[in-house]
């Protein structure tokens, strides 16, 4: 089961267009942080809505900003859609970040806030995006309770210690029609299982 992660930097998305090249679902942004919002992500969501994608949202987090406001910044953006998949913490490194690691407890402990205001609010546990790297140095050895979805545009994941991924970013550099933006390619993803399972997945 493929699918497809986007934001603004696609532009225009025709989802009709979109949908018809065998991808199963569609992952939009809709928050950064404790104010950005993405400027395409209502219209993103309610014309995906209206195809047969299974759709789901995601919030880029932010490590200089509060887990309680991080939150508060998705909810007001991300309706309690029936149907949509989890909702998804983009949890990866940005600017100088990756060199000059924050400290693991206080960027835990944000991290948790927001991950368990997001469940209680949409009554069901989100999913974790992480590079390998952001992965090993925070979320390893913690948030076993979580599905995670993993990015390696280079070769196949790692093995996770004691689970699987659920997600996989497999590219960055897809090439699909239906999109105008100033980004020429759009990222794609695999989940891992079948169509049956794909289908019960989050309900």
């Amino acid at each position: 089961m493929r699918g497809v992660d986007v934001s603004a930097y696609q532009g225009e998305i025709d989802w009709a267009v979109l949908s018809s090249q065998g991808i199963s679902f569609a992952f939009i942004k809709a928050t950064e942080g404790s104010s950005f919002v993405d400027s395409r992500f209502e219209s993103n969501l309610g014309d995906a809505l209206e195809t047969g994608l299974r759709i789901g949202a995601y919030h880029f987090f932010s490590f200089d900003s509060p887990g309680g406001t991080q939150a508060e910044n998705f909810i007001s953006q991300v309706p309690e859609t029936g149907g949509l998949l989890p909702p998804v913490v983009d949890f990866e490194f940005y600017g100088d970040i990756g060199k000059t690691l924050p400290g693991r407890d206080e960027t835990r402990a944000e991290l948790d806030i927001l991950l368990d205001r997001l469940e209680s609010h949409y009554g069901v546990r989100p999913i974790i995006y992480a590079t390998e790297k952001s992965y090993d140095n925070y979320i390893s050895g913690h948030y076993e309770a979580y599905d995670i979805w993993i990015r390696n545009v280079y070769t196949a994941p790692k093995a996770l210690e004691n689970r699987a991924w659920t997600f996989w970013q497999y590219t960055n550099r897809g090439r699909l029609d239906g999109y105008s933006g100033a980004e020429r390619f759009v990222d794609l993803n695999v989940f891992n299982g079948s169509e049956d399972d794909f289908d019960k997945y989050g309900k």
